[in-house]
């Protein structure tokens, strides 16, 4: 066999993460998901939704000639997409060359009954062109990698085909009409493209090669319309059966029954889109199927957070995930919205999911391949947190009846103790950066703890619940301590009293005075640039307050933090206003437009559009977040996509950047589009949808107070009000043994098993005055003491 020259190609990259569309087959035996942008084939995924096996896979047209027409579709065409219903990933895309000398019409689905991506391709000369010539080129990232590659052109039973295979998955490319020609070549030096823009043909052609980074080409009939198959096994010759077989079937039917099975899907939700559809696209169906496109049958309830890699084209092989991975907190956020829009099923599946792949101590990851493995090390308590209020929301929407609830009661047990043993203050907050005292960690623990604390109750648990309270009562009590700040130069400048901070360092202790003061060493930044003040750091996470109804949307509070927010973080772009995350945000493309490099400037995310206008809801402003949601749909791709982030500077065309349009970052983000399906729901029920009752009944409508403030060795509190009790919490039994006199006199009180991993004890020191202190030690119940005194003051 000839093998290509170039060995081992130029390092590979992926494709843009800007994505016109995104689909897969709604049937237990297809295992394929694909995406589409600039007019082509990009990622197509298999078996998994979390392994990317190509990078694209796009047409070139010439005219035979060396040095005559060369016309590549990503680059030399305009495109066109169109859907073919509301919510059905079937798409049409029509390319039609800059010069006028064709169009190209396609139509792209995955195939219900095999492995396999079906494109339905047909090539129409301009009036005036003759003698084109039609190739396809696929570059093969077998699997999340485009190193290590090996390419061949082979046959399978009576078809001639290509293949590829690499980290134990393989892929081969049939067609129709079969093929005038083939080659493989390593990328950059006898690959398809660098052919063709030599010759005009494949007048050098190669027969294989081997681990690297490769390309396949093929000519086409061009004469005819054309079926080209892309089919993937874990062998060769499974790849091309699958490809053969589908190609076999004919499109027709492959078309009809994926079309089938999208349109029942649909049927089965809520008719959100009845009063909230817009004139071109139909943004909730848009977003139901994106929600749905991100699960894999072989992983059920497992979604991945989005089908692309940010910046793709700038990114690697070290950037081995991308979005196609499950994020708790993305994944929490998708289930709410499928709950939202009536898909019970879907959401009973992310909770049996999320039970499967909780960790032993009763966290979750930062982030986990499907198989429940994580990839990244980071601890978000949020992340640990939300499942409970899952399973709370998925009980009051009727997805599991009271008599499932015990099925969730461990997941739920285990959970809650984490975040009791391991809170308030989270290794990182939920933009994954910061570790410390924040208000979106800190209101969805809150809410989760009460929430844990009702079905606790409900299943007979009724110490559990009472432990639960307790610690969310005291939470809720210091929240104001802990990330307040009144009178700064920043609140001069605003106007207003005080406003909530994005994230406070923890102290040494739970948060001496002067940490609210500390500074914050902001990533994605330059380093000479990241070291900020804490306090003039704010954010829209102090929404959370309020939509998980910790505070009133009228707060003054509250009130005051909007308006710095809006005065640090707020966009106004053609379609209406859009919030960065928080000021000094490093996490978008440079201001020249070049890509996120691990530094840049943050850019404005339209979920968080989405949660301003459930703000507007909690406030009674309808209209005002009617006129929010219309913002969501105009931050939206042409396809109906909406993007992590849209650019909000001035248009640069040269990197694709547009004012007010979707950046380069994630396209689609699946949270963004259930932040969207919630919305629609929250507006046509007139209230927030996902907001806990708990929260708004104990401190809201009862304005519960705390009656004892909790102390743990790996979060040891200072201080407490008068009037409280102290407990302590072990995390082995023991006998405390302590003072309020500075040991003249001394008393001793056994712990109680919680039932969470704790054992506690509660110092009754609540008629102690201000200036007084309890000091205490412990030993085990096998005598062995603690060694070391520790102290807690009290303060009016």
């Amino acid at each position: 066999m000839s093998t290509a020259p170039g060995f081992p190609g130029l390092p590979p990259r992926w494709t843009s993460s800007a994505k016109d569309g995104v689909g897969t087959a709604l049937s237990p035996r297809s295992a394929v998901w694909f995406t589409h942008s600039h007019g082509i084939l990009d990622e197509i995924y298999y078996p998994r939704v979390d392994q990317a096996c190509t990078r694209d896979c796009g047409l070139i047209v010439t005219d035979g000639i060396a040095g005559g027409l060369f016309v590549e579709e990503k680059r030399d065409t305009v495109t066109t997409v169109e859907r073919s219903a509301p919510g059905v990933p079937l798409f049409t895309i029509r390319n039609q060359s800059t010069g006028g000398d064709f169009i190209i019409e396609k139509r792209i689905i995955a195939d219900p009954q095999y492995d396999c991506v079906l494109q339905h391709i047909n090539l129409i000369p301009g009036s005036s062109a003759t003698g084109l010539r039609l190739f396809v080129l696929l570059a093969p990232h077998l699997v999340n990698g485009g190193a290590h590659n090996s390419g061949w052109t082979g046959s399978y039973k009576k078809d001639d085909l290509l293949f590829a295979t690499g980290a134990g998955s393989s892929l081969a490319i049939a067609s129709s009409t079969g093929f005038l020609a083939r080659s493989v070549g390593y990328v950059g030096s006898s690959d398809g493209w660098q052919i063709l823009r030599r010759h005009g043909s494949l007048t050098e052609a190669y027969e294989h090669a081997d681990d690297g980074n490769i390309a396949l080409v093929a000519e086409l009939d061009a004469t005819r319309p054309i079926l080209l198959a892309i089919g993937f096994g874990r062998k060769p010759q499974e790849a091309a059966f699958q490809a053969t077989a589908s190609l076999g079937r004919g499109f027709d039917l492959a078309e009809a029954e994926y079309v089938s099975n999208w349109r029942h899907w649909q049927a089965t939700l809520e008719p959100l889109d009845s009063a909230r559809s817009a004139d071109h696209h139909n943004f909730y169906r848009i977003s139901t199927a994106v929600l749905r496109c991100h699960e894999t049958a072989m992983f059920p309830g497992g979604t991945i957070a989005s089908l692309s890699i940010p910046w793709g084209a700038s990114k690697g092989d070290d950037d081995l995930g991308g979005y196609h991975l499950v994020w708790p907190r993305d994944l929490v956020e998708t289930a709410g919205a499928m709950l939202a829009c009536g898909a019970l099923a879907e959401a009973r599946r992310t909770l049996d999911y999320l039970k499967t792949i909780q960790e032993a101590d009763g966290h979750w990851p930062q982030n986990v391949w499907l198989d429940g493995t994580a990839y990244w090390g980071g601890l978000q308590m949020d992340e640990t947190a939300f499942p409970v209020l899952l399973v709370d929301l998925a009980f009051r929407n009727g997805a599991i009846a009271e008599s499932i609830l015990p099925h969730y009661w461990q997941m739920v047990r285990s959970a809650c103790g984490y975040v009791i043993a391991n809170g308030p203050a989270t290794g990182q907050d939920r933009w994954e950066e910061n570790a410390g005292y924040t208000p979106a960690t800190l209101a969805v623990e809150i809410a989760a703890l009460l929430a844990g604390a009702d079905i606790a109750e409900r299943l007979g648990h009724d110490t559990i619940a009472a432990f639960m309270r307790d610690t969310a009562d005291a939470w809720n009590a210091d929240i104001e301590s802990w990330i307040y700040v009144r009178e700064t130069a920043l609140a001069r400048r605003c106007g207003v009293a005080g406003y909530y901070l994005r994230i406070v360092p923890e102290g040494d202790h739970d948060l001496a005075d002067i940490a609210i003061h500390s500074r914050v060493a902001v990533r994605n930044r330059p380093g000479s640039e990241a070291d900020i003040a804490a306090e003039e750091l704010v954010g829209a996470d102090a929404l959370a307050l309020v939509r998980l109804g910790l505070r009133a949307a009228n707060d003054p509070r509250i009130i005051d933090t909007i308006k710095v927010i809006d005065h640090l973080t707020r966009v106004d772009l053609p379609q209406g206003p859009v919030w960065r995350r928080y000021n000094k945000d490093g996490y978008g493309e440079h201001h020249d437009g070049r890509p996120f490099d691990g530094t840049g400037h943050g850019r404005a995310w339209p979920l968080l559009s989405g949660e301003r206008a459930h703000y507007a809801i909690a406030n009674d402003d309808l209209s005002g977040a009617d006129a929010l949601r219309r913002t969501m749909e105009g931050c939206t791709s042409d396809g109906g996509l909406l993007p992590e982030q849209v650019w909000d500077s001035e248009d640069i065309p040269d990197h694709e950047l547009f004012r007010g349009r979707p950046s380069g970052s994630a396209m689609p983000l699946v949270w963004a589009h259930a932040e969207y399906i919630k919305l629609l729901r929250s507006l046509r029920d007139g209230a927030v949808f996902d907001m806990p009752p708990q929260t708004v009944r104990r401190y809201q409508v009862e304005k519960a107070q705390p009656r004892c403030r909790d102390w743990r060795e790996a979060w040891r509190r200072s201080k407490i009000p008068t009037g409280q009790l102290l407990r302590i919490e072990l995390l082995v039994p023991a006998i405390l043994h302590w003072t309020d006199d500075e040991w003249a006199t001394t008393a001793e009180i056994p712990t109680v098993d919680i039932g969470l991993g704790l054992f506690s004890a509660e110092i009754p020191c609540s008629d102690l005055p201000p200036g007084r202190s309890v000091i205490f030690t412990w030993r085990t119940q096998t005598g062995v003491w603690r060694g070391e005194n520790f102290s807690v003051s009290i303060v009016a």
